[in-house]
């Protein structure tokens, strides 16, 4: 309740700011009415350009409307086939979302790591703390897409890469999904990735897989394995919960004949680095040529894009 309370309060100090300096610039725009101030024309305009840019972030607020959109969530990266070059993708999408969560503010914890043989990452796990996690990333699942000239290739031939995006929230409430310990593997291993000497010399880390669905999860950023196991369990929980409403939105996307075009492993978006510069997202056409700006994680072109797409 406390967390809710102060969420608002923040969109309400926000929607104020917005009206005090609304209020401001029409203000100086009736000044300008009875004479001329080149520039004071030129600080409302850009105070006008700053403020269109607010509103409409706020609007954006309107889009997140999921039953979890506002909740934390977990984000998974897994390389496609194509050993290192793969690898090498993956490690690239993470660093690319470590800088989105950095912009908007969001804290980043670690679950899980495993290096790749050569470079890059076998798969990454992360949780990400911040209002509307979910309700932003949840557009980035799916398989991401990369065309470029390989660095790990001594002929520098063209690759085509694929790495695949999982997200999952993070259910703050007692998920209602009944598992079956006879419907679990679990393994113990040591842990690969940061986390001190005492993380990497035991067999803490935990990798579950549930059997009936083949979903797998590990954890690794606690020093316990009892800690771990509650963590994967959690994590596998909130899979199974996110699974079932899927299933159940697709049976009602049948019987009103739509077409889901949102199922995970479904490609969603294309790097080209070679031979010209472009991303694009398949889902709304929309698309820049700024490759460095994006990888260095500005994302949001494209998430606003694929929220406003229900509209």
């Amino acid at each position: 309740m406390l967390k809710e309370i102060n969420e608002s309060k923040e969109l309400i100090r926000q929607i104020e700011s917005l009206k005090a300096e609304l209020e401001s610039n029409l203000e100086m725009i009736t000044l300008l009415e009875t004479e001329e101030d080149e520039d004071l024309f030129q600080d409302i305009t850009k105070n006008i350009e700053d403020l269109s840019k607010r509103v409409e972030e706020l609007n954006m607020l309107l889009l997140l409307n999921g039953p979890y959109d506002k909740n934390d969530c977990i984000l998974e990266i897994h390389p496609g086939a194509g050993g290192t070059e793969s690898c090498d993708w993956a490690n690239m999408l993470y660093r690319m979302y470590l800088r989105w969560c950095e912009k908007k503010k969001y804290k980043v914890t670690l679950l899980d790591y495993q290096e790749g043989e050569e470079a890059g990452i076998k798969s990454v796990s992360i949780m990400v703390k911040g209002l509307n996690a979910y309700g932003y990333l949840k557009n980035e699942k799916g398989v991401h897409r990369l065309v470029r000239l390989s660095p790990f290739d001594s002929n520098n031939r063209r690759h085509t890469s694929f790495a695949s995006v999982e997200v999952t929230p993070d259910i703050d409430k007692d998920v209602d999904i009944e598992i079956d310990e006879k419907d679990l593997k679990i393994d113990v291993y040591h842990s690969s990735g940061a986390g001190g000497q005492g993380v990497n010399t035991t067999d803490s880390a935990v990798r579950i897989t549930h059997l009936p669905t083949k979903i797998v999860v590990t954890c690794q950023n606690e020093r316990s394995q009892i800690q771990n196991k509650e963590q994967a369990l959690k994590v596998l929980k909130n899979k199974l919960l996110l699974r079932k409403l899927e299933e159940q939105e697709q049976e009602l996307n049948k019987i009103k004949g739509e077409q889901s075009n949102i199922d995970f492993g479904s490609q969603i978006r294309s790097y080209v680095l070679h031979p010209y510069s472009l991303i694009k997202d398949h889902r709304t056409n929309t698309e820049t040529s700024n490759v460095g700006k994006v990888l260095d994680g500005d994302i949001d072109l494209f998430i606003e894009s694929n929220l406003k797409k229900g509209l």
